[in-house]
């Protein structure tokens, strides 16, 4: 059987406010919607989704604990204060421990996953 990976899912708390913010970080197209979960599709790529759990406590990156299990990257270009700038608009932080900071920035979404915006 060779699976072919299509989606991503990730645990929060509120599930249409981080779906919205990830729509309008990387462009992703609205796939659906419920009250417990939201599904973004991107043009031929891995889809990402977000349900709702109970009790939802952030990752604490880079502590471990309560670890972040996986994190997303995204292409930003060659500026990536500009990338920050723009993810922080839409409701990002900047992670306050940066192993490389001229080649990536790591961020933490509305619900405290990190992501990272990678200079390319």
């Amino acid at each position: 059987m060779a699976a072919k990976l299509f989606g991503i899912t990730l645990d929060c708390d509120d599930p249409a406010v981080l779906g919205e913010f990830y729509r309008r970080l990387a462009g992703f197209e609205a796939a659906y919607s419920s009250d417990g979960y939201v599904g973004l599709s991107a043009d031929g790529g891995v889809n990402i989704g977000f349900q709702k759990v109970a009790g939802y406590t952030p990752p604490k990156w880079p502590r471990q604990e309560v670890p972040q299990q996986l994190h997303l990257d995204f292409a930003a270009g060659e500026d990536l204060d500009a990338a920050e700038a723009e993810a922080v608009a839409l409701g990002a932080t900047r992670a306050p421990d940066q192993p490389d900071p001229s080649r990536w920035r790591v961020m933490l979404d509305p619900a405290g996953h990190p992501f990272c915006l990678a200079k390319m």
